[in-house]
């Protein structure tokens, strides 16, 4: 038995969900963010209740009882009330401001094809994805973090108050110093200078982000360099095409005209190289130009992705070799994920060798003519 979402489905309310709010001060939560983690559940438990013949509005008060928080309580409270007044769920989630654009497109793809079970199990599996993806990078990043931080406080420690004990020294006996030497201590007599500059430019930057975010030029500007960045431009071009194939298996699938479930896909990814790069293959593919030859002009499409895609078109199975695709990449972004991590650590700590070994070295480098200098 499938329930019928389109009979809930209106464009009359104008209401949006409104913010939570509550009189007891001492109920106030600090993250008020439906979390990735409860999103995997919510989705899976949705899936498995409207999948099972349980009633639309039975299944969200169902889940509006298993949350543990209040805020998340309220929320499916008030999609529910939503939906009632005649709202789709696509337009009660994007009104609530707790969703992204992936989740509630994917939603109202699921709600006009009859299929919102399937994609709600598709939710699920992205959210959790999504979760064991960004534990890994915590724990990749995690320990190399700590050591980094740590270092810098050697490092600040040393140029602060062991470099200017050397300098004190080495002025007395009026040798000129090795020019690594001048160097460190120069350092060591502006690094208060320096430091603050950086935690300036630093916050400038966040701020200039923040103004900027949405501005077309940035966006372009900053996923370059993004993507030129060495192990993580990699894995996250990796992560957008993974995302780029679950949506289109999940359209085509659902027998979604190409050219519309492409318009789709650009609203559902919001990474601005993939926009732009959809916003060009839209129009190729609406002149008669095959999908294949329209990816082959932007960068941004591996080879691979490329040649499959012809391959596909030519036997008419282009929903199954997405979904085959977003599997393969997936897999690709787990292990890499792994791999930095595996290349992080051994990096991070040659590099701080180096640091403390060039201090040293520009430390007790001018000891070794010590005792010609005392001889005179």
């Amino acid at each position: 038995m499938s329930i019928d979402i389109s009979t809930y489905r209106s464009g009359t309310t104008k209401n949006a969900v409104g913010t939570t709010k509550t009189s007891n001060f001492l109920e106030f939560e600090f993250n008020k963010k439906f979390s990735n983690k409860n999103k995997v559940e919510f989705y899976k438990e949705f899936a498995t209740l409207l999948n099972s013949g349980v009633d639309f509005r039975q299944a969200l008060n169902i889940l509006k009882d298993q949350q543990k928080r209040k805020i998340n309580q309220q929320l499916i409270a008030d999609i529910t009330k939503q939906v009632i007044k005649g709202k789709s769920l696509y337009e009660a989630f994007k009104d609530s401001g707790q969703f992204s654009a992936y989740e509630y497109f994917s939603i109202k793809i699921g709600e006009e094809t009859r299929r919102l079970g399937k994609v709600l199990n598709e939710l699920s599996q992205y959210f959790d994805r999504k979760v064991k993806t960004r534990r890994q990078m915590v724990s990749v990043f995690t320990y190399p973090s700590f050591v980094l931080l740590l270092t810098l406080g050697v490092l600040y420690f040393m140029l602060q108050f062991v470099v200017p004990m050397f300098s004190t020294v080495f002025k007395q006996f009026g040798k000129e110093l090795p020019v690594l030497t001048q160097k460190v201590i120069l350092l060591s007599e502006n690094f208060s200078v320096i430091m603050i500059t950086f935690i300036v430019v630093i916050v400038l930057m966040l701020l200039f982000h923040f103004v900027y975010r949405k501005n077309t030029s940035y966006r372009a500007v900053r996923s370059k360099i993004l993507l030129k960045i060495p192990f993580l431009g990699k894995l996250m071009r990796k992560v957008y095409i993974t995302r780029f194939c679950q949506s289109l298996s999940l359209l085509l699938g659902a027998k979604t005209p190409l050219l519309i479930s492409l318009d789709l896909v650009q609203k559902m990814i919001s990474f601005y190289p993939f926009e732009s790069s959809l916003k060009t293959i839209k129009e190729d593919v609406s002149k008669g130009a095959q999908l294949s030859q329209a990816l082959s002009k932007h960068s941004i499409y591996d080879f691979k992705l490329v040649s499959m895609v012809s391959v596909a078109e030519k036997v008419n199975v282009l929903d199954e070799m997405f979904e085959r695709m977003a599997i393969q990449y997936d897999d690709e972004t787990q292990h890499q994920t792994k791999m930095i991590g595996v290349v992080m650590e051994p990096l991070i700590i040659i590099i701080i060798g180096a640091i403390v070994g060039v201090v040293l070295i520009a430390m007790y480098s001018p000891m070794f003519d010590l005792s010609k200098i005392l001889q005179k």
